[in-house]
């Protein structure tokens, strides 16, 4: 198997994470109990990150203790924190886009913290991403919560940070006994603010049980695997645009099933954000120089023909 057809197996299995989260904002709004974010948040994270924990059977060794802390609490703690607080604030469309402004400051931040230098296609595939975002946010009528927005841009610089660091420090184990560590780190830091803030858990009936159940072993626990693998394997860059598939999966669900207004202009930013995110990634660009490579040599193959007074037949 050729080193692009490997890229685009990491790419499919990555893009499971924005697809999962993508249905977050319906599932908060539709079937969990309103104004209770930080208990969602510690619903989502703890039980899953205690069953990986219990499953694999491995805990931090050393300076992996606190970075696995530092860790949870940016990717896990305070960022689903701040991103329940957008999504019970703002329409689902409009929390995955914001959230989606991500690549460009993973970009900016991968350079100095993880020596990630980035890609002139890639920064350009990022700006046509947010172009597209931006296409997809301006709704006509659509009014935002200024503190939804807050939330949701706090997130994107916490997760930013958090998935650069992944990236510089490797982990010593699996996927798997990775992403429990810090499933159960940030889901510590989530208890006492849960009952500090918001008092007794209160009481789910059985679409709630389900989509908490779907939160934690889909969109948490399957989709931080899979979102893991792509920054160890593709890059923080990379797989931060690959995110942008989130928005594109929370404007859809939101049309069909919330009844949200779909734009003209929403569906050219959609078009814009799925070319941003195929731009910037290593076996697109791998592909694109090949295929550039190969029209460069018959144009010169043809050439040599045409002074050595040969008939030219460019290959097709």
């Amino acid at each position: 198997m050729s080193s692009v057809e490997t890229n685009i197996r990491w790419i499919l299995l990555t893009a499971v994470a924005p697809i999962a989260w993508g249905s977050t904002y319906l599932t908060t709004t539709t079937f969990l109990p309103e104004g209770r974010p930080v208990f969602s948040a510690l619903v989502r994270a703890l039980p899953v990150g205690l069953l990986l924990l219990v499953w694999r059977r491995q805990l931090p060794q050393g300076s992996w203790w606190w970075r696995a802390g530092v860790l949870g609490t940016l990717n896990i703690g305070v960022f689903f924190l701040l991103i329940f607080e957008a999504a019970y604030r703002l329409p689902g469309g409009v929390a995955a886009t914001v959230t989606a402004l991500s690549p460009l400051v993973v970009m900016l931040l991968a350079w100095p913290l993880a020596g990630e230098r980035a890609n002139a296609l890639g920064l350009f595939g990022a700006t046509l991403g947010l172009i597209g975002v931006a296409l997809l946010v301006l709704q006509p009528g659509g009014a935002l919560d200024p503190v939804g927005v807050a939330a949701a841009l706090a997130a994107v610089l916490v997760s930013a940070v958090g998935f650069v660091l992944v990236k510089r420090w490797t982990p010593p184990t699996d996927l798997l006994t990775f992403t429990s560590w810090q499933l159960v780190a940030g889901g510590l830091v989530l208890l006492p603010v849960a009952f500090l803030r918001e008092g007794a858990p209160p009481a789910l009936d059985w679409p709630a049980v389900g989509a908490y159940a779907y939160l934690g072993l889909v969109g948490t626990g399957l989709a931080y695997v899979c979102w893991f693998a792509g920054i160890r394997h593709l890059g923080a860059g990379p797989t931060a645009l690959i995110g942008l598939v989130n928005p594109v999966v929370g404007i859809g669900l939101g049309v069909v099933f919330a009844s949200e207004t779909f734009a003209l202009t929403q569906g050219a930013g959609v078009v814009l954000v799925l070319i941003g995110v195929l731009l910037g990634q290593p076996a697109v660009r791998a592909r694109l120089r090949g295929l550039a490579t190969s029209r460069r040599r018959a144009v010169t193959a043809c050439a040599d023909d045409e002074r050595r007074g040969r008939e030219c037949v460019p290959a097709s």
